[in-house]
């Protein structure tokens, strides 16, 4: 496997609705591997100029609308807050634009029920931009998984916990723009446990709240189908190792931290040895390969990616929803 999966031949045209710190990281592998951004929007012109002349976009929009109406964009990546996905996934849905949707895929499952729907009819693919999931050494976890080598799945825990020193204007600790350590970090262990035993049977979630009434630190305990019992912490005010397991009764695989970025993967058996090491080729943060993705189902006139269903992602969402309820986080407007 090739680091990146450089594609210079490609046609499929970029647009980035919003210009903050995810939308210029994922915009940088985006050209770093041969891909095309062909424009950009934000809410003012200034921002999408300064985004453009960052990144030698040839096209800025003062609007997400005039973005979403631009011809020369076949796809839309969507980098604004969870509380706004729904809307500008619809939005861009309405031009004729494929959506890859920055995760979490929305607020809540109605949401995420109804932006793929939406697609549906339309014949459009959206995606989650979950990108963990495309990167090379998850790769390596299914297929060891696959080939029985860890055995029957009993546990798998992951962490994701940063200490993300905000003020309480921030959208992270906003309930408007859908903030909170779940909404933000937590989607990350949460996506995973779906990925490697399905969606929760039982769930129990504790949680700390910040004065503004959003989730600053929750875990959650839950048990599978098959019986296999999972644990994630998140936070956003202390740091973690951020590091993951999945433990089988022959053996298991310890992913170093960070692990939801490129990382090392160890199969360990029951006697505490390294029977095989994964080390991953990717340098950076790897988000193209969920752009290589992406084209390939536009490319094919697919609209699931077997890596990132659209079910899956709603099935997320509602697991999300059954952590909130747990803890008592309502966000305005739900209800």
């Amino acid at each position: 496997m090739t680091d990146g999966h450089r594609r210079t031949d490609t046609r499929i045209r970029w647009g980035i609705l919003a210009t903050g710190g995810i939308a210029r990281l994922f915009t940088r592998d985006l050209l770093a591997h041969g891909h095309v951004v062909s424009a950009v929007g934000s809410r003012s012109d200034a921002s999408a100029q300064a985004f453009a002349d960052a990144h030698d976009i040839g096209r800025a929009h003062g609007s997400y609308e005039a973005l979403a109406a631009d011809e020369q964009v076949d796809v839309i990546y969507v980098a604004t807050p969870p509380s706004e996905h729904e809307e500008h996934a619809l939005l861009a849905l309405a031009h004729g634009k494929h959506v890859l949707l920055e995760k979490p895929f929305t607020l809540n499952e109605l949401q995420a029920q109804n932006v793929v729907d939406t697609a549906q009819r339309r014949g459009l693919t959206v995606m989650e931009a979950m990108w963990t999931r495309f990167l090379p050494h998850m790769a390596y976890v299914r297929d060891r998984i696959a080939r029985g080598d860890i055995g029957t799945v009993a546990a798998v825990h992951a962490e994701h916990a940063q200490l993300l020193e905000v003020p309480d204007s921030h959208r992270l600790r906003d309930p408007h723009l859908g903030g909170g350590a779940l909404l933000d970090l937590g989607v990350y262990p949460i996506s995973l446990l779906h990925d490697i035993v399905g969606e929760p049977v039982m769930l129990n979630s504790h949680a700390q709240l910040t004065s503004t009434g959003v989730d600053a630190t929750v875990a959650t305990v839950s048990t599978h189908v098959g019986g296999a019992i999972g644990t994630t912490l998140s936070s956003m005010v202390a740091p973690g190792r951020n590091a993951a397991s999945i433990t089988g009764h022959l053996a298991r695989l310890e992913i170093a931290g960070t692990w939801y970025a490129p990382t090392t993967v160890e199969l360990v058996d029951r006697r505490g040895r390294t029977l095989d090491r994964f080390e991953s080729p990717v340098t950076g943060r790897g988000m193209q390969f969920q752009a290589v993705e992406m084209e390939r189902l536009i490319e094919g006139g697919d609209t699931s990616s077997a890596l990132m269903p659209p079910r899956d992602s709603i099935a997320v969402m509602r697991s999300m929803d059954r952590v909130r309820a747990s803890i008592g986080l309502v966000y305005p407007g739900e209800g």
